[in-house]
């Protein structure tokens, strides 16, 4: 990565050059699903901890789909909010059947 993201609008198209793998894109939903299923159980179970559990099964998902199937290295290494938001858009235009599953 040698330019320097300076909004999200600039960097979303990055990111999803780096998400052309189906499997790593699948993983990526199903970690962001998990993630959100226990920010929700966070919240209604009271139970604090399973925030950290979804922050570790998200991004456990989606490293595994860059390390393994992607074959790249994780733009969270320098650009931890932006991809983590993208996390979120990619999961709703997965979603939304904007991009493939």
């Amino acid at each position: 990565m040698t330019s320097k993201y300076t909004s999200l609008k600039a960097f979303y198209p990055f990111y999803l050059s780096q998400h052309q793998n189906t499997v790593c894109r699948r993983l990526h939903f199903v970690g962001s699903l998990l993630g959100l299923t226990c920010l929700a159980a966070a919240f209604i179970l009271q139970a604090p901890y399973y925030i950290l559990l979804g922050l570790v099964l998200g991004y456990l998902f989606a490293w595994i789909g860059h390390f393994v199937f992607e074959k790249n290295k994780p733009a969270t290494f320098q650009y931890p909010l932006y991809s983590f938001v993208c996390d979120l858009l990619i999961f709703r235009d997965i979603l939304l059947r904007r991009l493939p599953w």
